[in-house]
């Protein structure tokens, strides 16, 4: 018996070095994060939220586990906290929402990263300031859309749909 432990102990912390040597590579966690307290009603999570600015899908994409059309989406940073991964800074996972005409389609985990810690965490040139990318990851397994504002990074990882 303690020796299953310690190997599933070993597994644990292997796999979480690996995460956290390559990010990029890591999937969304959106599935962990599906409980009723960080499922708030759009019009409680938008007091407060941060507007990431408009940015335009080319493809159909998974967010929180429901297909999100291509187009051009309104992001917004909402005030519910994530729950964060073991090890992860509580407050750099929210949840964000993709808009369109003001109507919430999809939701997803957002990492907030500061500016003066994004060099650790991705090889890429950043956006500007104010602008923004998406790119295709990890064999097309994810697409991630990288957004800089105000002095944040901000992260979001969706698998194609």
């Amino acid at each position: 018996m303690k020796s299953v432990l310690t190997g599933m102990l070993t597994s644990v912390v292997f796999g979480a070095s690996v995460l956290a040597q390559a990010p990029e590579l890591a999937a969304p966690r959106a599935q962990q994060h599906q409980t009723a307290a960080t499922r708030r009603s759009s019009n409680n999570a938008s007091e407060g939220a941060i507007d990431l600015g408009m940015v335009r899908l080319t493809r159909r994409v998974l967010a929180d586990g429901q297909p999100l059309a291509a187009g051009t989406y309104d992001i917004r940073v909402t005030t519910a906290d994530a729950r964060p991964v073991a090890g992860e800074t509580p407050g750099r996972e929210r949840w964000a929402e993709f808009l369109q005409k003001g109507k919430v389609k999809g939701r997803e985990v957002v990492t907030i990263v500061p500016a003066t810690e994004i060099k650790q965490i991705a090889r890429e040139t950043p956006p500007r300031p104010g602008k923004y990318r998406v790119d295709l990851l990890a064999g097309n397994k994810y697409v991630r859309i990288w957004v800089n504002r105000g002095g944040n990074h901000y992260l979001l990882h969706l698998p194609p749909a």
